[in-house]
């Protein structure tokens, strides 16, 4: 039996994810993008716009779905309690970082990269502020429905929430254990403890 050979898109988004692991979105250019998904570079680009048009595409469509889930929440707060919803965002962001990280990481050593690279996300009004700008919407809709103190700051809860799902994805491989906290434990703990803190 013949395999089905992936549509193009398809194949150079599956080189981009796997390029961008194991290279870093610094080193993973679009000519080496378009040869691991056996298509040239103008072929790429009969799909997507740019390497960061790419990028977003491959956040958006490979790694754990943070962004809708902060979305469904923000616009229908109180079907679940708000411990749940932050264990289930913690969880979703932890992966998504712990994804994503090795992904942005390089863009980091080259300062030039990385100042196209924001410029860009800027014009596409996307960027790593946008899942604390989501969850912070999420929290100041439970807040209006009552259910977080009207004196809380949302907008410190979110950073803290997502800054510690950040922090994750890199700061435990130097214990002497050498590896991440389980991850549903850990967006437990986290969600517990931040809501101790909003929550009257």
């Amino acid at each position: 039996m013949e395999s089905v050979q992936k549509p193009a898109s398809v194949r150079i988004l599956d080189a981009a994810h796997e390029l961008m692991l194991t290279v870093g979105l610094a080193r993973a250019t679009t000519k080496e993008i378009a040869k691991a998904a056996g298509c040239s570079e103008a072929a790429l680009y009969k799909y997507f716009a740019s390497k960061e048009d790419l990028f977003i595409r491959v956040l958006a469509e490979r790694l754990p779905r943070l962004g809708p889930l902060l979305s469904s929440l923000a616009a229908e707060p109180g079907g679940h309690t708000i411990e749940e919803n932050l264990t289930e965002i913690a969880r979703e962001a932890a992966l998504f970082y712990e994804q994503s990280f090795p992904i942005a990481a390089s863009l980091y050593a080259e300062t030039q990269l990385k100042r196209r690279h924001d410029d860009a996300m800027r014009q596409m009004g996307l960027g790593p502020h946008k899942p604390i700008e989501g969850l912070d919407a999420y929290l100041r809709a439970e807040q209006e429905a009552g259910r977080i103190r009207a004196d809380a700051d949302t907008f410190a809860a979110a950073s803290l929430l997502l800054g510690a799902c950040a922090q994750r994805a890199f700061a435990y491989e130097a214990t002497p254990e050498g590896v991440r906290p389980p991850v549903d434990t850990f967006a437990q703990r986290l969600a517990r403890t931040l809501l101790a803190g909003i929550t009257a």
